[in-house]
């Protein structure tokens, strides 16, 4: 990044919105105002943020108040003794001079932000930390004001196009289209003993829980039910080797799982730490799918169990899609940020992380992955959500200034059609997906998404491809969730941006 100064001359005319001051009238007509002469200085003020001061031509400011006491000389003025049009002009500018310095100082200050914009490529994340309150117009010299704005990193990207990338692929197995099929149906199975009580994956643990920090007893939980799958995702920590650690348990033992606890945690002292769960089993269950009959296949839009095998490899078919492109993703991304500097700051990983995380999701939904599954993975990215925002963050900045090379657009008519599409997939009415999506401020982060899958798009499309088999640790992890939390206390949302800092009481 480097800093920058420069002059803006006059040249040409700039459309601008004026805030209208009490009785202060603007012009009628078709006259619009020069640009301003300003003197812009950026310089950097940390990672991904600028300070910028911006100095307003005491000439251009003169001007425009001068414009606005012409015209409440011309009586659009009301002074007490004299009728419109006839006062003197040292009493107009004295009783107006509050107000036209006000509209001035609005007018030119969105003037400027404006050029500023246009001129000079700032590219902010969030509005510029501006209190026009506490900017004055002086008697004399310039109209000067600055402020910090948080900014996307600068960096070139390299050659894009034409890249080698290597492609997992993977036939299915009938063992793998079964436990799919467990998975698909397990939210709708019933709960009954296991006959011989021995836990394995899909199973039901009836279980009393203790979870220990060394001697210090976190958390007790009686009779919970845990799913037994490969992970087990708690609200605040997650058991990575949950199904290999409580294999083959029965009623009456006691198994040890270890928990990786989230870095969102209020307690500084337990972030990130791995902590032992105490499972004390008191009886295994098992789930008993329910009857596939017409009325219940419907669930799924199919009509018959064959028409369901036939969804089920359509699910894993899109999971492994899913797999390889998010696999040649980040080869396309290594190969890109290679020589730029991410260094991230936290505040902005904060208040980035829900943007960042609904992007995910509907990037997941886009990739047709299973509600329930996409919640799963949510959870597994909560825990450390630092360090996924910033991951999320990186990929963003990348692909949408790929896209801002390569004029990569979404228009109105683009983002219906993709809500149509993700409203068909959800069996949810376009109205009412659009109307929850406006509701929850996500439509800009749905066109985003759009934007960065073009980009990709565009990339992994003139690649030249190596197939190679699926490795075991790109899978997507088995997870079960529970809504538990393995330690006490409030847990704080991690996808919710920071407070403001409250000023200390002077002493």
């Amino acid at each position: 990044m480097t800093d920058e100064s420069k002059t803006d001359q006059p040249d040409t005319p700039q459309t601008e919105d004026a805030a209208a001051a009490t009785a202060v009238q603007e012009p009628e007509g078709d006259k619009q105002p020069v640009k301003l002469t300003q003197t812009v200085d950026i310089r950097d003020a940390g990672p991904c943020k600028k300070h910028i001061r911006v100095a307003v031509s005491r000439k251009d400011i003169d001007a425009r108040k001068d414009e606005k006491f012409k015209e409440l000389a011309k009586g659009t003025s009301f002074v007490p003794g004299f009728r419109p049009g006839k006062a003197p002009r040292k009493l107009i500018e004295r009783q107006y001079s509050k107000e036209v310095n006000d509209q001035v100082k609005n007018e030119v200050l969105l003037a400027s932000l404006e050029q500023l914009a246009e001129d000079h490529d700032v590219a902010p994340l969030s509005p510029p930390d501006i209190d026009p309150g506490t900017i004055e117009v002086p008697k004399e010299g310039d109209l000067v004001y600055e402020f910090d704005v948080e900014v996307r990193p600068q960096f070139d990207l390299p050659q894009y196009k034409g890249l080698k990338l290597r492609r997992p692929v993977h036939t299915f197995t009938d063992e793998e289209k079964t436990a799919e099929e467990r998975r698909l149906l397990a939210p709708h199975g019933q709960v009954v003993p296991k006959e011989g009580g021995v836990a394995d994956t899909g199973d039901i643990l009836v279980a009393d829980l203790t979870v220990k920090d060394g001697d210090n007893v976190l958390s007790d939980l009686a009779e919970e039910q845990f799913r037994v799958e490969k992970q087990l995702a708690f609200k605040d920590g997650v058991a990575e080797r949950f199904g290999e650690q409580v294999q083959g348990a029965r009623g009456g033992d006691v198994k040890e799982v270890d928990i990786t606890l989230s870095r969102s945690l209020t307690n500084p002292d337990l972030r990130g730490k791995t902590v032992k769960g105490v499972f004390t089993v008191k009886d295994v269950k098992t789930l008993r799918p329910p009857e596939l009959t017409h009325e219940f296949l419907h669930r799924f839009g199919v009509h018959s169990p064959e028409q369901f095998h036939e969804l089920v490899g359509v699910v894993l078919e899109r999971r492994l899609e899913h797999q390889q492109r998010q696999a040649v993703r980040k080869q396309v991304l290594q190969h890109i940020a290679a020589a730029a500097s991410w260094d991230l700051p936290e505040d902005l990983l904060q208040r980035q992380a829900r943007k960042a995380m609904a992007r995910r999701v509907m990037e997941m939904r886009a990739d047709g992955i299973p509600e329930e599954e996409i919640n799963a993975r949510v959870r597994l990215l909560q825990q450390d959500v630092m360090l996924s925002t910033a991951l999320a963050l990186k990929e963003h900045f990348v692909l949408q200034k790929l896209a801002e090379v390569e004029k990569i657009e979404v228009d109105d008519d683009d983002l219906n059609a993709e809500i149509e599409r993700l409203a068909d997939q959800s069996g949810e009415s376009p109205r009412k997906l659009r109307a929850r999506l406006e509701k929850e401020d996500l439509l800009d982060a749905l066109a985003a998404e759009m934007i960065e899958r073009k980009a990709l798009d565009l990339i992994l499309n003139s690649a030249e491809y190596e197939d190679v088999p699926l490795d075991q640790a790109e899978r997507a992890p088995e997870v079960a969730t529970v809504e538990v939390q393995a330690t006490p206390g409030e847990l704080p949302d991690p996808t919710a941006p920071p407070e403001p800092e409250t000023p200390a009481n002077p002493a």
